[in-house]
């Protein structure tokens, strides 16, 4: 399993020009991440980047359409990107940038920038990859809702694509918990494929994440689902496929969750289901066959731990020193949670303004404190000291 990489050390707030400039890059035909990741750090800036981009073609190999965009981009559509940035709750994370997800940024192949709705810092929060069949049987989409509910109420966050089946009974069941669930999307941040799940792409956005690294106003195309499946598996600790044919997207992410070190599961299912052959197909190629949610959380954990500290070291970089608490040193952030959750079940909103603190520092906190024995779920999101 991939080592989560150290935390990124906090980029400076990006000026106006610099955001357009990415913008400028990310929509250049034919120039992909790892170029503009290349250009970007050769030049110094997005910003250098387009400037000097006619003393850097040679170097880089750009294409005459991506040369000719640059030189002349469409201001028009540059200024509709800047304007959907400017709604509440809308980013751009780019490569540089202190929220950009580090088990994403560890990938052979990561974006050079994601478009978020929602807060970004939950891109940092232990997730599971779930997915699974657009035409599940319903024996597989209660399986699907009721493995997330269950992870999503131990603390990790659900990744899915939002897609017919699987996908969009994993994100209800997150958010059922109440839990953070986040939507991985083919298409622009703006564009919500299929159009029956605009009412839960809207609940997503209001307290997880949707996460694209298409720009605004673009539709789904065969080629880009791929590419999402590549984003699920990279931002998950590992995945769980539920009901999968031969043929079936979610055997590719679970593929590259392999080659990405990250943990695969799948559950088995009847040899008379043609949805469960490439689950048990899977299983035969080495991924863990599970049966119940207590099984992944027991795998994953020790990896949650890990990425969970980080996330609070990045969100409490100036914390105070540590202080004595029930005889163990810790520091003034769990100490502050320790004293809000007290003895009696509360929700992560109830504890988010006891302790005056963002739901994403709490959740990675309390899976620390849920892993080392000092807080208990509750049941239904809410929890407890022990």
């Amino acid at each position: 399993m991939t080592t989560p990489p150290d935390t990124p050390a906090p980029a400076p707030t990006r000026s106006n020009a610099e955001t357009r400039a990415w913008l400028a890059l990310l929509r250049a035909p034919g120039l992909g991440g790892v170029s503009i990741r290349s250009l970007v750090e050769r030049a110094g800036s997005a910003t250098a980047a387009v400037d000097t981009i006619d003393l850097l073609r040679r170097e880089f190999a750009i294409d005459e359409a991506s040369l000719a965009w640059l030189r002349q981009p469409d201001e028009g559509r540059l200024d509709e990107d800047e304007a959907w940035l400017a709604l509440p709750r809308h980013h751009l994370l780019t490569w540089h940038d202190a929220d950009y997800p580090p088990l994403l940024r560890d990938t052979a192949q990561p974006p050079a920038a994601l478009f978020v709705i929602g807060e970004p810092g939950l891109l940092w929060v232990p997730q599971i990859g779930v997915v699974g069949a657009r035409s599940a049987t319903a024996g597989g989409l209660a399986n699907a809702r009721s493995f997330a509910r269950s992870l999503a109420q131990g603390g990790f966050a659900i990744t899915s694509g939002l897609a017919d089946g699987v996908d969009g009974a994993a994100h209800l069941g997150a958010l059922e918990a109440p839990g953070t669930t986040i939507a991985v999307m083919g298409t622009g941040p703006d564009l919500v494929y299929p159009r029956k799940h605009a009412e839960l792409a809207g609940r997503i956005g209001a307290s997880g994440v949707i996460v694209t690294e298409f720009p605004p106003g673009t539709d789904a195309r065969p080629g880009h689902f791929p590419r999402r499946n590549r984003l699920i598996a990279g931002l998950s600790l590992g995945v769980l496929v539920i009901e999968a044919g031969l043929k079936s997207g979610s055997l590719i992410t679970a593929r590259l969750a392999a080659e990405q070190g990250r943990e695969v599961f799948a559950l088995p299912g009847s040899i008379h289901n043609p949805l469960a052959r490439g689950c048990h197909q899977l299983i035969r190629q080495g991924a863990k066959l599970v049966e119940a949610s207590e099984e992944i959380v027991a795998e994953l954990a020790p990896m949650a731990l890990i990425l969970g500290e980080r996330l609070r070291a990045r969100l409490a970089p100036a914390a105070a020193s540590p202080v004595e608490a029930a005889g163990v040193e810790r520091d003034a952030d769990y100490v502050r949670l320790l004293a809000a959750l007290g003895h009696d079940p509360l929700s992560l909103d109830e504890l988010a303004d006891r302790a005056a603190m963002s739901i994403s520092a709490l959740s990675s906190m309390l899976l620390v404190l849920e892993l080392q024995g000092e807080v208990v779920s509750a049941g239904g999101g809410r929890y407890m000291r022990s």
